[in-house]
C-alpha cells in the first residue's frame, strides 16, 4: 500500500515555560511512527508551535497525547501573551502530506475532536476544510475575545455552542480548535518602531478579511521583549499569494509611515517551494528553475532509483510475492499513465485516468498482500485452518477481479479516445498494456476460484466475470 503520511502543526497557549513544553512534546515523540519535525516558542506571544508527521492513526494518537497533556499543564485563567488564543491546546490542524486527502484530514480532525471532548471534557470547534458552519472557517471567528469571552458567553449565547461537546469551557483548559488544511506558512515581519498601532493599520491593509490579498490573514502585535511591533501573517496559499509580495506590500507600507523593516521570521516549517519563489523574485536569476537547486536534484536522482527498477527486482526476487498478480497491475497502471499523458497532451480532461492509475497502483500492493494472507491461513493448525484459508482465497480472487473489471472499463474509454493521429502509438501501448494486464488478472483470478469451495462465491465471480468481458 502506497505511503500515508498528515502532518500535524498544534499551537499550545505556552511559549516561557520550557518544562511543560518538553513534557507536551514527550508525549507526542513516545509515539511510534510519529517523527516531530519542529519545535518553536515564543515568549512574547506565550505561545508554542510543534510539527510532527506520520501515518494517520499515528499522527492521531500523538495529537491526543499532546492535548491531554496541555491540559494538565497549562491554566488559561493564569495566561498572558500577545496571542490570540481560546484553549491550552489552542488549534490542532490536520495537513495532507502523502497518499492522503485534504477529505481524509477532515474524517480524522472529526474522530480526534470527539475523543477531546469525550476523553478530557474540552469542547471543540472545527474549522477551515472540517468547519461546519460558514463562518467557522476563519479561525479569527472562533477566536472572538478569546478564552474570557468564551468562557463568559458559552452556553449562553448560541452562535458560541462548540462543533463537539457541551456548550461549557472546560474550567482551565478552555476549548480545542480542531480541523484540516492545506499547508500554511505562519511569517511574522518586525518593524523598526514600537507603535503597534501601524502594525495594525498594515496589518489590514494586507489581509483578505479587509479586502487586502487572497490567502491573507493577518494582525499586528507588540513584541515587549524587543520593544518591536510585529505584523503576524498566515499564508493560506503561498503559490497563489506569495511570501516575496507580502514582504514587499509590507515595506512599502511601512515606509508610507516613517518606519522601517527590521527582519522577518518564519515560524514552524516551509516548503522549499516558497524559498524558491522568494529567491526567483529577488535575485532575479535570469536562468532559474526548480532543477537548479541542489537539493531537489538530489532528491530526484535518489527517486528515480525506487519506482520501476526496485519493483521490478522485487519481482525477480525469489519470493512469492510479489507476483503475476502484481505485475497485471502494474501494466494496467502503465496503460493509465499512457492514457493520461494522451488526454493531457490532446487538452483533454485527465481526471479518469489518473484516478485508473492510483487504482492500479495499489493494487499492486494489494495483491502481495491478499497472497500473504492466503499462505498465512495455511500456516495455521489444521483444525482451525478452513475458514480462514476460505477468507483468505476470496480476497486474493477479489483483488485481480477487481483489475480485470477496471482495466475493462479503461478500455472502453481508451478505444473511445479522439485524438490527433501522432498519438496512435502510445495508444496502440496503452491497449497493448490493458490486454495483457486483463490477461494476466484473469489468470490469477482463475487459479484462486480452483481452491476455493463456496460455490455461491464461485458464482458470483463468473457473473462478474462476464459482465466485465
Amino acid at each position: 500500500m502506497p505511503r500515508q503520511l498528515i502532518e500535524c502543526v498544534p499551537n499550545f497557549s505556552e511559549g516561557r515555560d520550557s518544562s511543560k513544553i518538553d513534557a507536551i512534546v514527550d508525549s507526542i515523540v513516545a509515539v511510534p511512527e510519529v517523527v516531530l519535525l519542529d519545535r518553536e516558542s515564543d515568549a512574547d506571544h506565550n505561545r508554542c508551535v510543534l510539527t510532527f508527521v506520520g501515518p494517520p492513526s499515528a499522527v492521531a494518537e500523538a495529537a491526543l497525547r499532546s492535548v491531554e497533556r496541555a491540559v494538565a499543564l497549562i491554566d488559561l485563567t493564569r495566561h498572558q501573551g500577545a496571542h490570540p488564543r481560546i484553549g491550552a491546546a489552542d488549534v490542532v490542524p490536520f495537513i495532507p502530506i502523502e497518499g492522503i486527502t485534504l477529505e481524509d484530514c477532515v474524517h480524522l480532525a472529526e474522530r480526534v475532536g470527539q475523543q477531546i471532548w469525550e476523553r478530557f471534557r474540552v469542547p471543540v470547534y472545527l474549522y477551515e476544510a472540517a468547519a461546519r458552519k460558514p463562518d467557522r472557517t476563519n479561525l479569527e471567528n472562533i477566536r472572538r475575545g478569546q478564552f474570557e469571552a468564551l468562557v463568559r458567553e458559552m452556553g449562553v449565547e448560541p452562535a458560541r455552542a462548540p462543533d463537539l461537546g457541551e456548550p461549557r469551557c472546560h474550567p482551565t483548559a478552555g476549548a480545542t480548535v480542531v480541523g484540516a488544511r492545506k499547508f500554511l506558512i505562519a511569517y511574522n515581519i518586525n518593524l523598526g518602531t514600537p507603535d503597534v498601532g501601524i502594525a495594525k493599520r498594515i496589518a489590514k491593509t494586507i489581509r483578505f478579511s479587509n479586502g487586502g490579498f487572497r490567502f491573507v490573514k493577518s494582525m499586528g502585535v507588540m513584541l515587549a521583549s524587543r520593544n518591536l511591533a510585529q505584523v503576524s501573517i498566515n499564508l493560506t496559499d503561498f503559490e497563489q499569494t506569495p511570501m516575496h509580495l507580502v514582504f514587499e506590500t509590507v515595506r512599502r507600507e511601512a515606509e508610507r509611515y516613517g518606519v522601517p523593516v527590521v527582519g522577518s521570521e518564519i515560524v514552524g516549517l516551509i516548503p522549499r517551494k516558497a524559498i524558491e519563489m522568494s529567491a526567483e523574485y529577488f535575485l532575479r536569476y535570469e536562468n532559474f528553475r526548480p532543477e537548479l537547486v541542489l537539493e531537489r536534484r538530489i532528491s530526484e536522482a535518489m527517486a528515480a532509483r525506487g519506482g520501476l527498477p526496485e519493483f521490478l527486482d522485487a519481482l525477480a526476487a525469489p519470493t512469492a510475492t510479489p507476483g503475476g498478480g502484481s505485475a497485471s497491475a502494474a501494466a494496467a497502471a502503465m496503460a493509465a499513465a499512457l492514457g493520461a499523458m494522451v488526454t493531457r497532451l490532446a487538452k483533454q480532461d485527465s481526471s479518469a485516468f489518473e484516478d485508473d492509475r492510483k487504482f492500479f497502483t495499489e493494487a499492486v500492493d494489494r495483491d502481495a498482500a491478499a497472497f500473504q494472507s492466503v499462505m498465512a491461513a495455511y500456516k495455521r493448525p489444521k483444525d482451525e485452518r478452513a475458514p480462514f484459508v476460505e477468507e483468505a482465497l476470496h480476497a486474493a480472487a477479489e483483488v485481480p477481479l477487481q483489475v480485470y473489471e477496471r482495466a475493462g472499463a479503461m478500455a472502453t474509454r481508451l478505444h473511445a479516445l479522439e485524438v490527433p493521429a501522432r498519438f496512435g502509438s502510445d495508444l496502440a501501448v496503452a491497449k497493448a498494456l490493458l490486454a495483457a494486464a486483463r490477461a494476466g488478472a484473469m489468470e490469477n483470478v482463475r487459479i484462486n476460484l480452483e481452491s476455493i469451495q463456496e460455490q455461491a462465491f464461485k458464482a458470483t465471480v463468473e457473473e462478474r466475470i462476464r459482465t466485465a468481458g
